[in-house]
């Protein structure tokens, strides 16, 4: 296994710390800078409803950076007709489709596909139209799978929450279980024709086994990251992230010579 797996690195909670000041720093466009230069093939964004992160002004300065450098941006968007109008006033590289209510904390859960699928079509389809690549963030289930290739989406993003969470507390049979749930998501959903990524919740305890699934084309890592440059630097804690997946990726165990 050495096809090349990219990471999508997400610089909301840059902005989650400028705004705990209402100030004009840290800038989430300065970080999607360092972040292209550490190794990241793209920046992921999430425009939230309520704007606890992410602004538009954010959105605006993110999509002349990431066309200036010649990287995608990914923007991570409720299905709400507001959030689509905004995406095709853009025009981000990609758009991933998520769930949302205003009292999470974060993302919970995937996106419920196959019971929104008269609501979540539509938006593919002008998504779509509009030259945008569409991904859907969803539970590994066959279901929500095959009804992400039913509403036309290019891509799912299979939601690796709760296997990290397993990880952390040290439930080893829960972890193996929601792991391997995770493997035939990806086999099913790259069987569908999907492109397959993953993300939430990963850190450099988790990346290995998530990275090592042949079917996944990207990894889209935020939190853990931001939280990790407080120690080392956000350069450090992107190409510590890299080497973790490209060893994991070449059958390596961590830190094993090439």
């Amino acid at each position: 296994m050495t096809a090349r797996l990219r990471l999508g690195v997400n610089i909301d909670h840059v902005a989650t710390i400028r705004n705990a000041r209402g100030e004009t720093y840290p800038e989430p466009s300065r970080a999607a800078e360092i972040a292209m230069l550490a190794g990241a093939d793209g920046i992921t964004a999430h425009l939230r409803e309520d704007r606890r992160h992410i602004s538009d002004a954010d959105i605006d300065e993110l999509s002349e950076l990431c066309r200036v450098r010649g990287k995608p941006l990914n923007l991570e968007m409720a299905v709400t007709e507001e959030m689509l109008g905004i995406a095709l006033a853009h025009r981000p590289h990609a758009a991933c489709l998520v769930p949302e209510r205003r009292e999470e904390v974060t993302t919970e859960g995937g996106l419920d596909v196959a019971g929104g699928h008269n609501r979540i079509a539509p938006a593919v389809a002008a998504l779509v139209g509009a030259g945008i690549r569409v991904s859907l963030f969803i539970e590994a289930d066959p279901a929500q799978i095959a009804a992400a290739a039913k509403v036309g989406a290019q891509v799912v993003e299979l939601h690796t929450g709760a296997y990290c969470d397993a990880v952390r507390a040290r439930d080893t049979a829960r972890a193996e279980a929601l792991l391997e749930r995770l493997k035939r998501g990806a086999t099913e959903a790259a069987r569908l024709g999907l492109e397959v990524h993953a993300g939430h919740g990963i850190d450099y305890a988790t990346v290995a086994a998530v990275a090592a699934i042949p079917e996944l084309a990207e990894l889209n890592i935020g939190h853990f990251l931001i939280g990790e440059a407080i120690f080392i630097g956000l350069d450090s804690a992107i190409r510590r992230m890299r080497a973790l997946m490209d060893e994991a990726r070449a059958g390596r165990a961590p830190g094993a010579a090439a």
